[in-house]
């Protein structure tokens, strides 16, 4: 595989040209050698060829080309075969069966090769891509010689392949495509079609349009589906995100030799009665809880709160085809209606999961808080236990909360275990409650949505979630096990895997500040950004009429949480060391973090190996990479679901509120589903509404009137498109009066920037010549 060339200073500096004439071979690839690639008249200009030269080098030319020589760049260019710039833009055109993704040059012929792509280092590359996506990479050699594409930025659905549905129609078969910003649509050959039926889900290859006008032709690569399927939604999502699907033979092999676990090497934790408490339809169990008063008197008032988690490390060895393939997959990809898990169900739903009255091997986690709710140490311990219960969040709040549990649930469970494991629980967690009011996290509120789905893949429903004292004691408990994790390696100079939470930028908190003015509410535009600060706001502003919009911008002010191996802090949580520990089954960031501790504490030979410190940063890397294709990939399913739910509700009209606006339009989130779906602004009335960034809305030129961000809004659903989760509305709601405190509109705004300004003529206009 040829080496990729770097920029160098060109053999024939500008100072010095090299001789007339026509260069013989040699100087003709070193010179294309030094500048990457070239066309034939900039390879003519540079070597001062004129006329039958200029033939000449056409000839020769083609000559290396034939010879294999050259290779083609685009039209016109020419490169020295196999070779690489140092950046390009390239397609994605393969997948392995391990995941990986390769890639290769967009402008090429088939000298280029086809590389490797690695996750991107920068936090802004645009997303997760996917087969066919267009992507900015910079070309590297590794260590060991083999190249690889580091991706810098995601730009967009490749023409090499989509992902679309066929149509019909009585002259001809179209691949429409799925995703709802392409507007590529491929048009196939009898022969092609021959075999293909209305409504399937096809990956398809672009090729070149048959005229000059019209759609291109395509070519069927593979049939994926059929979008009367009701699974349809998370299918499309799964092929156009890339989600690697299934196990290889040999994972799937290691899974099933698996064995239940035994005492050899570790502490009997089985008369400590844990207790599960998940999701009602969770099949796998990564943690388990138990709370008791701290007997020492020098601890007055205090608790002891363990946290066990299932031991994943004893079951997926480095260097395994386990081991790569969850490193590939990074997380599991939660659908409505699936789950594409990281380990296989053998280990996730079986030996991993904290399964009720079983024994499970465990990293547990021993904690001490005062009875300031400050925790004052803690110890890990590698274990065998037995959870006592498996209970829902539902479950166990019913119990504490002494009322019938919801239908539909097991009702006998939870009530004897009130007094000897429940409520010391909750207890311990009121105590810590007291620690985290100190440390003031971010207390920003969501509204998630659940999409419950039948049997049969239909949606019967989509409802709020609950914010239950259940869900927020599991979420301190785990926070202050992933803080010990992240303390006990750092204390032990052992490498590991932050999840970092970075401060807001001083733009985005200068944006904030300027919003905030709009609203006359004041902000310190000097001010250090600190979560007291923005709870402050939050809470000064909850009950009044601006709550939404408040809340949607501060959430808007937040950096993305991500994956590092160095030490950013958690802003959001406002924690200076904080590490993912609690959910190795599904993430393989606590795997690391768990061989780390094994390897730091002595607790096994099956810790953190040298080849997996050496790779931390990669690794890193990979399953931010993987966590953002897999929030891409949810979001995306949840879309086209919401929109086939709402598709027989076309010409009915919804409340909502508008969470974005933007020069093209208005989006609506609709308060019944938590559906998103926009409002094009050639629908908003006569007038020409301007994007007004500052004030987060749109407002009419003429007369001031203003749609902004947070408002309350009643609109009619015009189109529901579940292919692409497309919805379109129409608003009903009129627009707010001009702000008094704005200034003036300035009319005509539209017409005078579509003129050059003084010094020259309109663009397209050609001065006339003097007689």
């Amino acid at each position: 595989m040829a080496k990729p060339r770097t920029p160098k200073s060109s053999k024939f500096p500008a100072a010095a040209k090299p001789p007339a004439g026509l260069p013989d071979r040699e100087t003709l690839l070193a010179f294309l050698r030094s500048a990457g690639e070239s066309g034939k008249a900039d390879i003519a200009r540079h070597f001062g060829l004129k006329g039958a030269d200029r033939r000449a080098l056409r000839e020769m030319l083609r000559e290396l080309e034939a010879q294999g020589a050259l290779g083609k760049r685009g039209r016109k260019g020419f490169a020295e075969a196999g070779s690489l710039p140092p950046v390009g833009v390239v397609d994605v055109v393969d997948r392995d069966a391990d995941g990986d993704m390769f890639v290769k040059l967009t402008r090429a012929d088939d000298d280029a090769p086809i590389v490797r792509l690695s996750p991107a280092r920068n936090a802004d590359a645009g997303g997760a891509p996917g087969m066919g996506d267009r992507l900015l990479v910079r070309f590297e050699r590794l260590e060991n010689g083999e190249l690889e594409a580091r991706l810098i930025k995601k730009l967009g659905q490749s023409a090499h392949k989509i992902l679309g549905v066929i149509r019909k129609h009585r002259r001809e078969t179209r691949v429409e495509p799925v995703d709802r910003k392409s507007k590529e649509v491929l048009v196939l050959t009898e022969l092609d079609a021959r075999d293909l039926k209305e409504g399937d889900l096809v990956l398809a290859s672009v090729g070149s349009a048959a005229g000059r006008y019209g759609p291109k032709q395509g070519k069927v690569l593979e049939v994926v589906g059929s979008e009367d399927d009701p699974r349809a939604a998370s299918l499309i999502a799964i092929h156009s995100h890339g989600i690697p699907v299934g196990f290889s033979e040999a994972a799937e092999a290691e899974a099933a030799n698996a064995q239940p676990p035994t005492l050899q090497g570790r502490d009997d934790l089985r008369d400590l009665p844990f207790v599960t408490i998940d999701p009602v339809d969770a099949r796998d169990h990564d943690d388990a809880v138990y709370a008791h008063p701290d007997p020492d008197a020098g601890n007055a008032g205090g608790w002891i709160v363990w946290v066990a988690i299932a031991d994943v490390a004893a079951y997926v060895r480095p260097g395994s085809a386990l081991d790569r393939e969850a490193r590939e997959k990074g997380n599991s990809v939660y659908f409505p209606d699936r789950v594409e898990p990281m380990l296989p169900e053998v280990l996730s739903n079986g030996l991993c999961s904290l399964r009720e009255g079983e024994n499970r091997a465990t990293l547990a986690v021993r904690m001490v808080f005062d009875s300031a709710g400050r925790k004052k140490s803690h110890r890990f311990v590698r274990g065998l236990m037995r959870s006592a219960a498996k209970l829902s969040y539902e479950q166990a709040q019913a119990a504490i909360d002494g009322v019938i549990p919801p239908d539909g649930q097991d009702g006998d469970k939870a009530p004897p275990l009130l007094d000897p494991i429940l409520k010391p629980l909750w207890a311990a967690f009121r105590l810590m409650g007291k620690g985290r009011e100190i440390r003031s996290p971010l207390a920003i509120e969501s509204d998630e949505r659940k999409i419950v789905i039948t049997r049969e893949g239909e949606i019967a429903s989509i409802n709020r979630r609950a914010s239950l004292e259940a869900h927020k004691l599991i979420e301190e408990m785990m926070i202050q096990a992933n803080v010990s994790a992240a303390e006990s390696l750092e204390a032990k100079r052992t490498p590991l895997i932050y999840r970092v939470h970075d401060t807001p930028s001083q733009e985005k908190v200068q944006n904030l500040a300027e919003f905030l003015a709009t609203l006359e509410i004041k902000w310190n535009k000097g001010e250090a950004p600190q979560t007291s600060r923005f709870n402050k706001l939050l809470d000064e502003t909850r009950d009044g009429p601006h709550a939404a919009i408040v809340n949607e911008v501060v959430l808007r002010t937040q950096m993305q949480a991500h994956y590092s191996a160095d030490n950013l802090g958690h802003f959001g949580l406002n924690l200076a060391k904080y590490a993912h520990f609690t959910s190795p089954i599904r993430r393989y960031a606590d795997l690391i973090v768990h061989r780390a501790l094994i390897r730091a504490l002595n607790l096994g030979t099956d810790g953190l190996t040298d080849q997996d410190v050496s790779q931390i940063k990669d690794t890193a890397e990979t399953i931010t990479y993987a966590e953002r294709r897999a929030m891409a990939a949810e979001r995306d399913a949840t879309d086209r679901y919401i929109a086939a739910f709402l598709s027989d509700r076309v010409g009915a009209t919804f409340n909502g509120r508008i969470t974005g606006v933007t020069r093209f339009g208005l989006f609506v989130k609709l308060d019944e589903t938590g559906a998103d779906g926009l409002v094009p602004v050639s629908t908003l009335g006569q007038e020409f509404f301007v994007h007004d960034e500052r004030m987060h809305a749109l407002v009419g030129e003429r007369t001031g009137k203003r749609w902004p961000l947070g408002l309350q809004v009643e609109v009619k659903l015009v189109e529901a498109t579940p292919v692409t989760g497309g919805l379109l509305f129409e608003m009903i709601t009129e627009p707010l009066p001009a702000d008094p405190r704005a200034p003036r509109p300035r009319l005509g705004a539209r017409r005078q920037a579509a003129v050059k300004p003084r010094g020259g003529l309109p663009k397209g206009v050609r001065r006339g010549k003097r007689r």
